[in-house]
């Protein structure tokens, strides 16, 4: 993982990539509401609606594992190549870091 530099008092984007291990900051909860059938990502003041993809991704994003061993996970899970997952994870885990949603 490496940082952009930006000036003094602004935040440093996350740049996710294969050797980064994401997971949801503290004050964030993914959470799975069983009355509706649906995966979100409750924040203050937020509510992230994810599909079934983004949820399998995002249980997976614990801190330990790095996007690369999530990715084979993943890949052996639903017999696809894991470049083709990998790509498709960072992209994901790289727009929600830009939300502030993961962290790296």
């Amino acid at each position: 993982m490496s940082d952009t530099r930006e000036p003094a008092g602004k935040k440093q984007r996350v740049i996710i990539s294969a050797a980064s291990k994401p997971t949801l900051p503290r004050h964030m909860r993914l959470w799975h509401d069983k009355t509706r059938g649906r995966w979100t990502i409750l924040a203050p003041e937020r509510i992230f609606r994810l599909d079934v993809i983004a949820a399998t991704v995002l249980e997976r994003c614990d801190g330990a594992r790095t996007v690369d061993a999530i990715a084979q996970e993943l890949a052996a899970s639903y017999i696809t190549p894991k470049d083709r997952i990998l790509a498709d994870i960072i992209a994901l885990l790289q727009e929600l870091a830009d939300k502030g949603v993961v962290r790296a």
